[in-house]
């Protein structure tokens, strides 16, 4: 366009000096920070009000409303008294623990021993000493064997089932009654139900062949049985009648049956005793008997006759012997039928009531276990307390 004849140029068209244009930009960032300004404070203000006067104090953060109910106080209920109880240091030994019900087992010959064991019935598991103990144990051609301690202990002893002082319940005993049930470790379910459903004062005998015996007698020690060990014998119609290859045979020199014995006793740790697996020949012959017996008694253990054999002489070669021997009187199940089963517990039970202590024993046949396992159910009750078998022959019943 053209100029007025008095306009003068004093810089280009279309630009500002380069003061003028930074005075711009200032102006410019000072109302943009005025203005964020502005709105940040009015944002503070909206959230200290609502703080301040909305519904969520906690601004947000979780939180749950509770009613809490103030219960009356109850009054109290007064204690029974008790009544006055003679100084215990007053009263004999024997005097509190027949108050207690508890069993007291101190060293012989001690009047004031180091240490006492104290068994309270029916307070939890009876728990059984560890097997092996070394001081019980040697290392034989087949394993480990038992034998007598340094100090003289014995795997009968020491192996042994805890007897209980007494009824769980209180009450007398009528009478006492030891079982042993044998041919357990064979069949892994009979076996089993044996452990788990008879009465852990019940002694399981295992037979010698089990593949797994050794483990399945643990298993039962610590369910709380006590545990023995079959040893096959020759019985009258052998080898017809065949209890196995390590059957001791009553025309075998001595050092043979040992041999065979040996074998029999490592594949049972913590046996309290040895009990016949048939045997009604070899049991009826001292002479082949004797080293048979004075060898298990050698080793500390007992030996348990299961009655089956009439022609038995197994208690008077054991006394001669001077070996703990026992002898069942009652075979349970020697006719495996229900009533007949019953019939011989009820016997067993009879026996225990008239003379304070009865023995028998029986096989692990399923029938067995089931009959014995209901029998004992309510045995207390009629004042009859199970004992492990190690007491027969400790006591050479």
């Amino acid at each position: 366009m053209p100029l007025a004849s008095d306009t003068i140029l004093t810089r280009p068209l279309g630009l500002r000096d380069a003061a003028t244009a930074r005075a711009a930009r200032w102006r410019a960032a000072l109302t943009l920070r005025g203005l964020a300004g502005a709105a940040l404070g009015a944002s503070a203000l909206a959230l200290a009000a609502f703080l301040v006067l909305g519904d969520d104090p906690l601004a947000g953060e979780p939180y749950a409303v509770v009613t809490i109910a103030v219960r009356a106080p109850s009054t109290p209920v007064p204690e029974p008294a008790v009544p006055a109880r003679p100084d215990p240091a007053s009263r004999t030994a024997d005097e509190v623990e027949r108050a207690s019900g508890v069993s007291v087992s101190r060293p012989d010959g001690t009047a004031a021993p180091d240490s006492v064991v104290i068994r309270v019935p029916g307070n939890g598991p009876v728990r059984l000493k560890p097997a092996p103990d070394p001081r019980l144990s040697e290392r034989g051609r087949y394993g480990p064997l038992p034998r007598i301690g340094p100090d003289g202990a014995r795997a009968l002893d020491v192996y042994a089932r805890p007897e209980a002082a007494g009824l769980e319940r209180g009450g007398a005993v009528a009478g006492r009654i030891a079982l042993v049930v044998s041919g357990l470790g064979i069949g892994q379910a009979a076996t089993q139900d044996a452990v788990q459903r008879l009465p852990p004062a019940v002694t399981l005998a295992f037979a010698p062949y089990g593949a797994d015996v050794t483990r399945s007698a643990a298993r039962a020690r610590e369910a709380g049985h006590e545990v023995m060990v079959q040893a096959p014998m020759e019985p009258f119609d052998y080898p017809d009648n065949d209890p196995g290859p390590q059957t001791l045979l009553a025309g075998a020199k001595p050092a043979e049956n040992l041999d065979r014995l040996a074998f029999v006793l490592a594949r049972v740790p913590g046996a309290v005793g040895v009990t016949n697996f048939m045997g009604a020949r070899l049991t009826g012959e001292a002479t082949a008997l004797e080293p048979v017996l004075r060898e298990i008694g050698g080793r500390g253990l007992g030996f348990l006759d299961d009655g089956t054999s009439p022609r038995s002489l197994s208690r008077e070669v054991g006394r001669k012997a001077k070996v703990p021997v026992a002898r069942a009187e009652i075979v349970v199940d020697a006719v495996p039928r229900p009533d007949a089963i019953d019939r011989e517990l009820a016997r067993l039970e009879e026996a225990a009531r008239k003379s304070g202590f009865a023995l028998g024993s029986a096989t692990a046949l399923p029938l067995s276990i089931d009959r014995i396992a209901r029998w004992a159910r309510d045995l207390e009750s009629r004042g009859i307390l199970l004992v492990p078998a190690s007491r027969a022959m400790r006591s050479g019943a």
